[in-house]
């Protein structure tokens, strides 16, 4: 009988402890349609928000699987979080109706569009059609790319967060003071490393480039694909090849989700080194938003030094 009772007491120790050790369940539980969105969450959320990211970096956030994993998410969301823009517009709606969790929706305090807080380039000043490919109506949705543009979004976030989770609003404040400091300091490294980009021609794959051009004032010249979301054909890579070497591209971006035959082909005909981007936060991994800005830093610093990447 003691046996018995000194084994009941010591399963119940351990599941004591176990309890004790195990971590806090966080306020709010947070989805957002992009690891950049996740990223910015996480670090002005802190402890206090569990953040999934529905698209990964290495996929086109154009064109994700709208799986039933992805709704099961944000079925248990208190906040979504998306680009807009249209960007997701090819799967979102169908998750955000799949998920049956009217918190999400447009309209309610569950659901934040980030495109509302940036200025936005790229506008279309004419009505836009699909014979011009896929352009988007409302202006360009990459603005991730740009450290200042993130910086208003992590603001954004952080109002919505104090919103929903007023008793944690002043740590949600806090985290966003400690994250501009560190991005506005890693800012001016950043802009100093990469002073001798601006003014440099540069050929893009796609029109993701826009505000990062903004930011660091290289000149987009031309791009491979002939229209937004078209693949390239052999008489634009002609003409891309042509002004490429008339205009002494200094290299050639893309994402790393693109498929690079035809950038590679272009580069190596110019001569200008292939610069891969990575398509964003490594969220899963841990990585911050800052350290994927840096990462991105030190490859077109590479760039500059005619080293692919």
């Amino acid at each position: 009988m003691t046996m018995r009772l000194s084994r009941l007491f010591a399963a119940v120790c351990a599941a004591f402890t176990l309890f004790v050790a195990s971590p806090a369940r966080a306020d709010l539980n947070v989805v957002t349609t992009l690891p950049d969105l996740a990223a910015l969450t996480k670090a002005v959320g802190g402890d206090h928000v569990k953040v999934q990211a529905l698209a990964l970096s290495s996929q086109d956030p154009h064109f994700v699987d709208a799986k039933p994993n992805l709704a099961l998410a944000l079925n248990r969301a208190d906040l979504l979080i998306a680009v807009g823009l249209d960007l997701e517009i090819g799967w979102l709606p169908t998750l955000q109706v799949g998920a049956r969790n009217p918190k999400i929706l447009v309209g309610n305090p569950g659901y934040l569009v980030a495109s509302q807080f940036v200025k936005l380039l790229e506008v279309p000043t004419a009505q836009v059609d699909r014979g011009q490919g896929d352009v988007h109506p409302g202006g360009n949705p990459h603005f991730l790319y740009d450290p200042r543009q993130a910086l208003s979004v992590a603001r954004a976030i952080t109002d919505r967060l104090a919103q929903l989770d007023p008793k944690n609003a002043q740590s949600y404040r806090d985290n966003l003071a400690t994250f501009t400091t560190e991005l506005e300091k890693s800012r001016a490294d950043w802009e100093k490393r990469l002073a001798p980009l601006r003014g440099q021609p540069v050929i893009a794959y796609h029109r993701t480039m826009a505000y990062l051009a903004d930011w660091l004032g290289f000149d987009t010249i031309t791009y491979l694909e002939p229209k937004p979301g078209i693949p390239p054909n052999p008489s634009h890579v002609a003409s891309v090849l042509a002004q490429g070497r008339q205009r002494k591209a200094r290299m050639v971006l893309m994402e790393s989700y693109y498929p690079d035959t035809t950038a590679r082909l272009v580069a190596s005909k110019i001569p200008a080194p292939l610069v891969t981007l990575h398509g964003g936060t490594d969220f899963k991994a841990k990585e911050t938003y800052l350290q994927h800005i840096n990462e991105m830093v030190e490859r077109l610093e590479k760039g500059l030094a005619g080293k692919g990447t």
